[in-house]
């Protein structure tokens, strides 16, 4: 956690014409109204002035919602009306995420565990609660449910699998696939838009050189960002490219609706 004694080291300026794949195609726009993610999800992407290093991602992390180039740009929603940080923050919570993978083999399991037919279907299965349940979604939230670590511990930590989850999970009315393809086809997208890699002139092995954070920030009155209140699917990441000096901040808003940003 960084405190409000923390200095202001960086400056960040906006970058308008840094666009996103995933909110532009139009089928992956019409996948996330169906998700109810539409115009609750972004990204925005920032250049920073100064070194970044690991060690510093809490004082990284909260120059960043304190920059008056971030607080002009970056909206926080609710009631389902995007408005922008009114107050400044005076501290910040930190996770830094690992992220390693450079490919698709982490959800490989999932295909030969019984979680799909072998039409490619998701098995549908009885939930307390949730009329239309299905295994994917207890393999990803349950972890009593015997599929729960055909992906294992270190590798559910990961940003990959993260962004993944986030997205079978959806909105508060999401319309949930019946096919795995949809969700795995999209969370490639997002993740190669949001990452950073390069080739190792050494190995020629290709590894990420993104550093991921998960944040949440405070002002006075107690969480501003994101949202007002504490929701898993409410969720804040910092993506930094180091070599570039490039920030991406990418974030949902759990509610009811689209709505365009």
């Amino acid at each position: 956690m960084a405190d409000e004694t923390v200095e202001q080291t960086f400056s960040f300026a906006f970058l308008p014409s840094k666009k996103f794949s995933f909110l532009q195609d139009k089928g992956t726009l019409a996948l996330l109204m169906k998700w109810s993610m539409l115009g609750r999800i972004s990204a925005q992407s920032y250049s920073f002035d100064q070194s970044f290093h690991s060690y510093n991602c809490e004082k990284f992390a909260l120059c960043f919602f304190r920059d008056p180039d971030v607080a002009a740009n970056l909206k926080n929603m609710e009631v389902g009306v995007w408005v922008p940080l009114d107050k400044p923050v005076v501290f910040v919570d930190v996770e830094v995420v690992p992220c390693t993978k450079v490919s698709m083999e982490l959800f490989d399991p999932i295909s030969s565990c019984g979680i799909l037919r072998p039409s490619g279907h998701i098995v549908k299965c009885f939930h307390d609660v949730h009329s239309d349940y299905d295994e994917l979604r207890q393999m990803l939230q349950e972890e009593d449910s015997e599929h729960y670590y055909v992906v294992g511990r270190e590798e559910r930590g990961e940003f990959l699998f993260r962004l993944f989850k986030h997205l079978c999970l959806g909105g508060e009315i999401c319309q949930y696939e019946d096919t795995l393809q949809p969700y795995i086809n999209t969370t490639k997208q997002v993740y190669k838009d949001l990452i950073s890699v390069q080739k190792d002139s050494e190995t020629k092995k290709i590894g990420v050189v993104s550093m991921v954070l998960k944040v949440c920030a405070y002002d006075e009155s107690g969480q501003c960002f994101p949202g007002r209140r504490a929701e898993e699917q409410t969720f804040a990441y910092l993506i930094v490219d180091p070599f570039k000096r490039h920030v991406t901040i990418f974030y949902h808003f759990y509610g009811v609706g689209n709505f365009t940003v």
